[in-house]
């Protein structure tokens, strides 16, 4: 039973994994010992296995999970490439994530806390024409884009000459999920089929102005909250956003945004 078969020492060398990572990886199913020796206990694999193991050890050091690895095994090409091309898109997204704090500890070494300068100052009354969605925090510029898609076009069909800049409306807690809106100023009394509309109270703010790629505006964030809680006030939702130069006008190093959040004096 053992002609042409191989220890399991011989095989971890062949396939670049360890006798512990082989072991575990036959107590969870994901690939067994072609023959097990009913006295001894030793585990012997095929060299016909070595395929999968070496995928394995591929796929391990990549850090997919092995639940992930089980079904690509198990899959036929077709099903096997979209497993692994689903990964690469999580993969990417993570990667977006890890630039993005990246550049957030280069301007905190760079700028430190207080990089920002903070007003306070007051706001008008707005009316606003908006297109909501519901998101996870990951996911708020692909959101945002989905709002842009429904809220312009409505806007051309309605031939409204809409005030600059667009509008992004957040919750004051980033939260999974959580509902976001991107709305553009209209003309007073303005009306059009179709479209939702939300009146934005006047009052007093907080605000900055954060230069860069949104990714690092939970910067600015930080900068307008310290303040917030350092002049014993109580911020209200929504958080505001105003794109005054956004991507479609500039590189995104040179993007301006305006960040609002509105306020009143903290009773408790």
């Amino acid at each position: 039973m053992r002609d042409g078969l191989l220890t399991i020492g011989r095989f971890a060398r062949l396939c670049r994994l360890s006798v512990k990572q082989l072991r575990h990886y036959d107590e969870i199913g994901l690939l067994a010992p072609i023959h097990v020796d009913v006295d001894s206990g030793y585990r012997y694999y095929a060299p016909a296995q070595a395929g999968d193991a070496l995928t394995i050890a591929l796929l391990r050091e990549m850090d997919l999970p092995l639940a992930v690895i089980a079904r690509t095994l198990a899959a036929d090409p077709g099903d096997r490439a979209r497993i692994l091309l689903a990964e690469r898109d999580r993969l990417a997204e993570r990667i977006r994530r890890d630039q993005a704090r990246l550049e957030m500890l280069e301007r905190l070494a760079e700028d430190g806390l207080s990089g920002y300068e903070v007003k306070m100052g007051r706001e008008p009354r707005r009316r606003l024409a908006v297109a909501r969605t519901v998101c996870s925090p990951s996911g708020i510029g692909a959101g945002v884009e989905e709002c842009a898609g429904r809220l312009l076009p409505a806007l051309g069909r309605a031939g409204v000459a809409w005030e600059q800049p667009l509008w992004g409306l957040y919750p004051l807690d980033v939260g999974e999920p959580m509902e976001i809106a991107l709305a553009a100023q209209t003309p007073p009394g303005w009306e059009a089929p179709g479209l939702e509309f939300e009146v934005l109270p006047g009052g007093p703010v907080v605000e900055t102005v954060h230069i860069g790629s949104y990714a690092r505006l939970p910067l600015a964030y930080n900068a307008l909250f310290t303040a917030i809680h350092e002049r014993g006030l109580r911020p209200w939702a929504p958080a505001r956003e105003a794109y005054v130069v956004g991507p479609a006008k500039t590189l995104h190093e040179e993007q301006v945004t305006r960040v609002v959040i509105p306020v009143r004096e903290d009773m408790t």
